[in-house]
Formats: structure tokens, C-alpha cells, sequence
């Protein structure tokens, strides 16, 4: 059996983005700090980019840059107030969306390093005290 040549194939594809990213906007309409962020009229679009992103971070196609240019994630949300209440809310709600995935479809050590990475993320987004 060949082994997988990244880590977007070992957990399986896109599909394993695609579960995850849908759950975490699910939540995105009803929450009061993160849902001002998003256009309510672009929520599906800001889904699409979010997967993109993901995916193409994690070995898989690169429709991200295709689609939109360079990822440049802190320019792309310098416009958004992104505080530690921010911060903490999108991890809250991604944590709950990776909770979603069971461990049969995304076994532990996968888990920790989207988590991980996820953490990161967020750090690095935060652009007001």
C-alpha cells in the first residue's frame, strides 16, 4: 500500500475540510462576536475560501491561490477588529466543529495538528487589544 504523499491524503481528501468548515459556519449567523464579521451574503463564499485555504495549507489542491492570490492572512483581515474575545470565540466554534469529525475520521495525531495549527491561526490574526 502506498503511502500518502501529504496530509490533505491521509485524512482522506477534502472532504474532512469540507465537514469541518461547514460545521464551524453553521455557527458563524447566530453568534454576537463572530457573525457581525460575516457577510451574511457571502457566507457560503467565505466557506468555499476558508476550505480552499485549509486545504491548500495542508498539501491539497491549490484553488486558494488560484481563486484569490496569496493567502496573506493577516492582510486580509486587518479590517476586521480581532481581539482575544475574537480569538477565543473562533477557537470555541472550531473546536466544536472538529468535535463533529469522529475519531474514526480524524484520528488524534491529525486532530492535534489542525488544532494546533488552528491555534496559530488565530494568534496570529489578532489585531486589537
Amino acid at each position: 500500500m502506498t503511502q500518502p504523499s501529504s496530509f490533505y491524503e491521509a485524512v482522506g481528501g477534502e472532504e474532512i475540510f469540507r465537514r469541518i468548515v461547514h460545521e464551524f459556519y453553521r455557527q458563524i449567523p447566530d453568534d454576537d462576536i463572530l457573525g457581525p464579521m460575516y457577510p451574511a451574503d457571502d457566507l457560503a463564499g467565505a466557506e468555499d475560501r476558508l476550505r480552499w485555504f485549509l486545504v491548500q495549507y495542508w498539501g491539497g489542491p491549490q484553488t486558494f491561490t488560484e481563486q484569490r492570490g496569496h493567502p496573506r492572512l493577516r492582510m486580509r483581515h486587518m479590517h476586521f477588529p480581532i481581539d482575544a474575545a475574537a480569538r477565543e470565540r473562533w477557537l470555541l466554534m472550531m473546536g466544536k466543529a472538529l468535535d463533529t469529525v469522529s475519531d474514526e475520521d480524524l484520528p488524534e495525531a491529525p486532530r492535534a495538528a489542525m488544532w494546533e495549527h488552528m491555534v496559530r491561526v488565530a494568534d496570529m490574526l489578532v489585531n486589537k487589544l
